[in-house]
């Protein structure tokens, strides 16, 4: 009975050696795989935070679940592509992008001598459905969100289908020669029958496009179904796009808006330089976004006052902060740190991220006009704040609402505009 006892001792202790041989080898191979080169997620922290799931962090599983859901439900869809619109834009160019001013409404019924019902009038904050139709912008934002969706995806599970799909939905939109659009946005945010296109439709591409920035860094980690060829093709076009944004008047006159288009901008011209090498470019526009933004658009008090005017100001105020958390990260790839900035009257973002904390945990109503509340479109920017060392957003974090589809932040910590959004 002994010598049985001690053969099925050794022959578990032998299983337990051939398991730990299979699984410590996933583990000690992503702590040894170098970390993914991306432009507002850490990639050093996403590195860890995969090696806590190949040791088996319980404490992520729910996280995990949330995105592989997200992923799953791109996995059917797409994709798309910029010449698909009815209608090419105002230049005749069907590789050219298009979409049309949210708050712009038609004054008359369309007729044959009228067919848009012109002239256009604004309505701020109240979005006019046919812009909805027509035109890419739904299409674009579907290939920001499902390539970030399904390169995190990947990134974490190792499941190829979700690397296959995000590959074919960047290749499709930006690098199939019949596909591609060009990188420019000469005709976004037009108004008919005024405006063949206008400079406040960059923000389009820079409210989410940094999202597509890391999803092809997060692919260059050995995704299957993403070649050599795709990644210089990738880095070819975000050269192109760089050189539009900085060069083209359009360019010129976002960034020297001074309100969340002046702060995206920045945001999206810092990442597009870092992800191409330029981070000279990089850190001058984080350095110059100290003065040029904190300074004039946070108040001393931390409230920003170009969002308070607006009609939905709940919405703007955490809107402009995601701009302004996601440069704060790239700051910390260039060796700027934007949290620690403090302005002539005591501006910072700490003090920008506070204002919100009432509001956002439920303590009290946010005193200010909004068409529609969510609260739970601050979460993420209180999630930097807290990362960043603020006590008092680190105290907020428990009370926090759950975004839809599940609070995904210990997988992806970069804010996100987590509410409907419009420009």
């Amino acid at each position: 009975m002994r010598a049985r006892s001690r053969m099925r001792l050794g022959a578990l202790v032998t299983a337990a050696a051939a398991l730990a041989a299979v699984l410590l080898p996933t583990a000690d191979a992503a702590a040894r795989e170098s970390a993914p080169r991306t432009a507002v997620l850490d990639g050093k922290r996403l590195q860890q935070t995969r090696l806590r799931l190949a040791h088996g962090d319980p404490a992520l599983r729910a996280a995990v679940r949330d995105l592989s859901a997200r992923a799953d439900g791109w996995l059917d869809q797409g994709p798309w592509t910029v010449v698909d619109k009815p209608k090419p834009a105002p230049g005749g160019d069907v590789h050219d992008y298009l979409s049309q001013a949210p708050y712009w409404w038609p004054t008359t019924a369309p007729t044959a001598d009228n067919p848009w019902g012109c002239p256009y009038v604004q309505k701020d904050g109240q979005r006019n459905p046919e812009v909805d139709t027509g035109t890419d912008r739904q299409d674009v934002e579907k290939v920001f969100d499902s390539t970030y969706d399904l390169a995190l995806a990947w990134y974490y599970t190792g499941k190829k289908q979700y690397a296959v799909k995000a590959g074919q939905v960047l290749r499709t939109w930006f690098l199939d020669a019949d596909t591609k659009m060009n990188p420019n946005l000469d005709h976004a945010q037009f108004i008919p029958c005024k405006y063949d296109g206008r400079a406040i439709g960059i923000i389009d591409f820079s409210q989410s496009y940094t999202s597509v920035v890391d999803a092809v860094a997060l692919l260059g980690d050995g995704a299957p179904g993403w070649s050599k060829g795709d990644r210089a093709g990738m880095g070819e076009w975000n050269e192109d796009f760089l050189g539009w944004l900085v060069n083209s008047d359009f360019g010129k006159q976002e960034g020297a808006a001074d309100n969340n288009h002046g702060t995206f901008y920045d945001m999206q011209v810092a990442a597009l330089a870092y992800a191409t090498g330029d981070t000279g470019l990089a850190r001058r526009t984080v350095l110059d976004a100290r003065a040029k933004r904190i300074d004039s658009q946070i108040a001393a008090d931390g409230t920003q006052p170009q969002e308070l005017a607006r009609t939905r100001s709940w919405h703007y105020s955490t809107f402009d902060l995601v701009a302004y958390t996601r440069l704060a990260a790239i700051g910390r790839h260039v060796g700027v740190d934007l949290w620690a900035y403090q302005g002539p009257d005591g501006q910072s973002l700490f003090k920008a991220v506070g204002r919100l904390l009432p509001a956002a945990t439920g303590a009290a109503a946010w005193p200010y006009p909004e068409l529609e509340f969510k609260r739970f479109a601050a979460s993420d920017v209180v999630h930097a704040a807290a990362d960043a060392g603020d006590a008092a957003a680190r105290a907020a974090v428990p009370h926090l609402e759950t975004p839809p589809g599940g609070d995904l932040w210990a997988l992806r910590p970069a804010a996100e505009q987590l509410d409907s959004i419009a420009g």
